[in-house]
């Protein structure tokens, strides 16, 4: 892969590459994946190297006297090389946070509290979902009841239509679902 390739895949074009060096999708997608955890393994070294660099810095700085003049200035030339390169390194990266991370980072909150929030969040919706379902399938099972006293026939005839429907909806699925090795996924209903 060519530099003006790994730098789209890296930033910029949300992971979409202009240039391709062959047509398999499937390696284009593995590499870009990989530049993406490369680039972000990248920035995370760099954090950890001028995290580094600033207990450095701060031994220094609390201990300073004249002699230890020049060893700070080495040490500031440091970080602000490795704060360059973080910077480089880091718009190479895409990641997208939301904002409310960032909120609860600088209230001094856990970010692990937004997550369980969302997925509270999620399961109440889930659940208030999976009420209005049943209660559909409880009104439609009421009606059916209810239209087979009073028209048994056509009843008969919308259960045999919607059987037939079902399993010719069921063979569809199934050969749309053939593995290569011959074998059918079936999926399971609930």
């Amino acid at each position: 892969m060519d530099n003006t390739t790994s730098q789209n895949a890296a930033g910029g074009n949300n992971g979409v590459m202009t240039a391709q060096p062959n047509n398999n999708t499937s390696n284009v997608e593995a590499t870009t994946s990989d530049d993406a955890k490369q680039n972000l393994s990248d920035v995370s070294n760099s954090i950890e190297k001028t995290l580094g660099l600033l207990h450095q810095l701060y031994l220094t700085v609390s201990s300073f006297n004249v002699a230890s003049q020049l060893p700070l200035l080495q040490r500031i030339n440091s970080l602000v090389t490795e704060l360059d390169n973080m910077m480089k390194l880091s718009n190479k990266c895409n990641i997208q946070i939301p904002m409310e991370v960032l909120n609860l980072i600088d209230d001094g909150k856990n970010p692990d509290e937004f997550t369980r929030d969302v997925i509270n969040s999620c399961i109440a919706k889930n659940q208030i979902t999976k009420g209005k379902t049943d209660a559909f399938k409880s009104l439609r099972k009421h009606l059916l009841e209810e239209l087979d006293q009073a028209f048994p026939s056509e009843v008969e005839n919308y259960r045999e239509i919607r059987a037939s429907s079902a399993a010719e909806m069921k063979k569809m699925a199934q050969a749309q679902s053939a593995l290569p090795n011959g074998d059918v996924k079936v999926k399971s209903e609930l």
